[in-house]
Formats: structure tokens, sequence, C-alpha cells
């Protein structure tokens, strides 16, 4: 496991680094989120009976963060070796194609839960937390980075330049992400709508994750935990795909 366990130093090294960038900024940013919603619709809105807003928002926040980053860990990482020309290091050594998915996904994971991790804390200022069932938000929170993470490794093998990996995550991480459930409940929605957002994997992670706070979920949580396993098999079984054949990586 040497290899394995040297890989995934290094990734976590990569964005520790820089952790002002990769930590502190998108903890900013959600705290804004936070500010500006809360201002706008704390007094119009309760979307769960004794639940004020401004709680309703911060787990949704916090997932949110965790999913955006450990995409952008694992996605960033493989496009900067590729442009700089580094990646065959990583290709050099004796390593299999589930030591390298991993080490990325690990990394990614990491970096998720760092970042959820301080905007929960940042944002328990401003509400104080719930915790119905706290171990319903570790399951959603890995299960969800790791996700993520594979869905950036993958994203990272496809893409060949920058500009790639950025439409990736604009057209499809973005949308999807903002789409599920984090700033309201898909119960407010019309029936088209609350269709939609039901095909849409996001949704059941944010969803999951924040019954363990309130003990209320639009969806039962073994339902959304089912989905989630479900898809991270998927997404996984692509990604080892991929780095078993070497497509956009050793070809």
């Amino acid at each position: 496991m040497t290899g394995f366990q040297t890989l995934l130093h290094k990734e976590i090294l990569r964005f520790w680094k820089v952790a002002v960038q990769t930590v502190a900024a998108p903890v900013l940013t959600a705290m804004l989120y936070l500010l500006v919603f809360s201002q706008a619709l704390a007094e119009h809105v309760q979307v769960y009976p004794g639940v004020p807003y401004v709680n309703f928002l911060v787990p949704g926040l916090v997932m949110m963060s965790v999913l955006q980053n450990a995409f952008a860990n694992a996605s960033s990482s493989l496009i900067q070796s590729k442009v700089t020309g580094n990646l065959v290091f990583v290709l050099l050594p004796p390593l299999s194609p589930l030591e390298l998915f991993g080490a990325y996904v690990l990394a990614a994971v990491v970096r998720g839960l760092m970042v959820g991790t301080g905007v929960f804390l940042v944002t328990a200022w401003f509400a104080p937390p719930m915790f119905a069932a706290p171990g319903w938000i570790l399951v959603f929170a890995v299960l969800g980075s790791a996700i993520l993470g594979t869905m950036g490794l993958i994203g990272g093998i496809w893409a060949e330049k920058f500009d790639q990996i950025a439409m990736f995550q604009n057209f499809l991480i973005m949308p999807a992400t903002f789409l599920a459930g984090v700033f309201y409940s898909v119960h407010s929605l019309p029936a088209f709508w609350q269709t939609v957002s039901h095909l849409n994997p996001f949704f059941y992670m944010v969803d999951g994750f924040r019954y363990g706070f309130f003990g209320h979920s639009d969806v039962p949580p073994a339902v959304s935990l089912a989905i989630v396993l479900a898809t991270l098999a998927v997404v996984a079984g692509v990604a080892l795909r991929m780095l078993h054949t070497g497509w956009r990586i050793r070809h």
C-alpha cells in the first residue's frame, strides 16, 4: 500500500498547501449565501414546523460546499497534471486502477469534509445546530463527497484542457447542486418540477443529509441512502473502467 499512501498524501498536501483558496474561500462563499438568503427570506419562509428558515438553510449550504469541493479536488488535480505534463510521474509507479481511484477519491472526501466542517462551524453562529440523527449526517456527507470525488475523477480523465473541466462543472455539477433542494423543499415546487427533482441524485444526498439535523425530509432517508449507494456504484464502475483502459491518460 506504499504507493497508494504516497499518492493520497500528495493529493492532500496539494490542496492543503493553498488552503486559503481551497478551504477558506468556499467557507466565505457559503457564509455570504447564508447572509443574503436569510435576510431576504427568513421572515417569509418556514419549510418544516418549528424549524426557522436559517436553520433549514444551513445543512443545504454545508452539503453544497462538500459536494462542489470534493468534485473540484479530483478534477483539478488530474487536469493540472495533464496540462503541466507531470501525470507521467503518477502513471510510472506500479499503481493499480483501484489504488489510483482510492487515493484521488479519498483526498476529495477529505477536502469536502474539511470545507463542510468549516461552513458548519461558521454558520453555527447564525443558527444554533440541531441534531436529530447524527449518524445520517456522517453517512450522507461521506457518500456524497465520495460520489462527487468520483465524478471529478471522471471529469478529469475526460477533459483535456481547463475549459472542458469548467464546462463539466458549470453545466452539470453546479446546476444539479443548486436544483437539489439546497435553498428550498421540493414540496414547494409544482408537480412537474417535483418529478424533475426526484430524478436528480444530488437531491437525495442533500435531503438525507438534512434529515440528520431535523428528523424531517422530503423522502424517507432509507430511500435516499439506497439511491445514493446505487449512484456511487455506477460512477465508481465508470471511473475504474476508465482507469483500467487508460483512456485519455495512458494513450
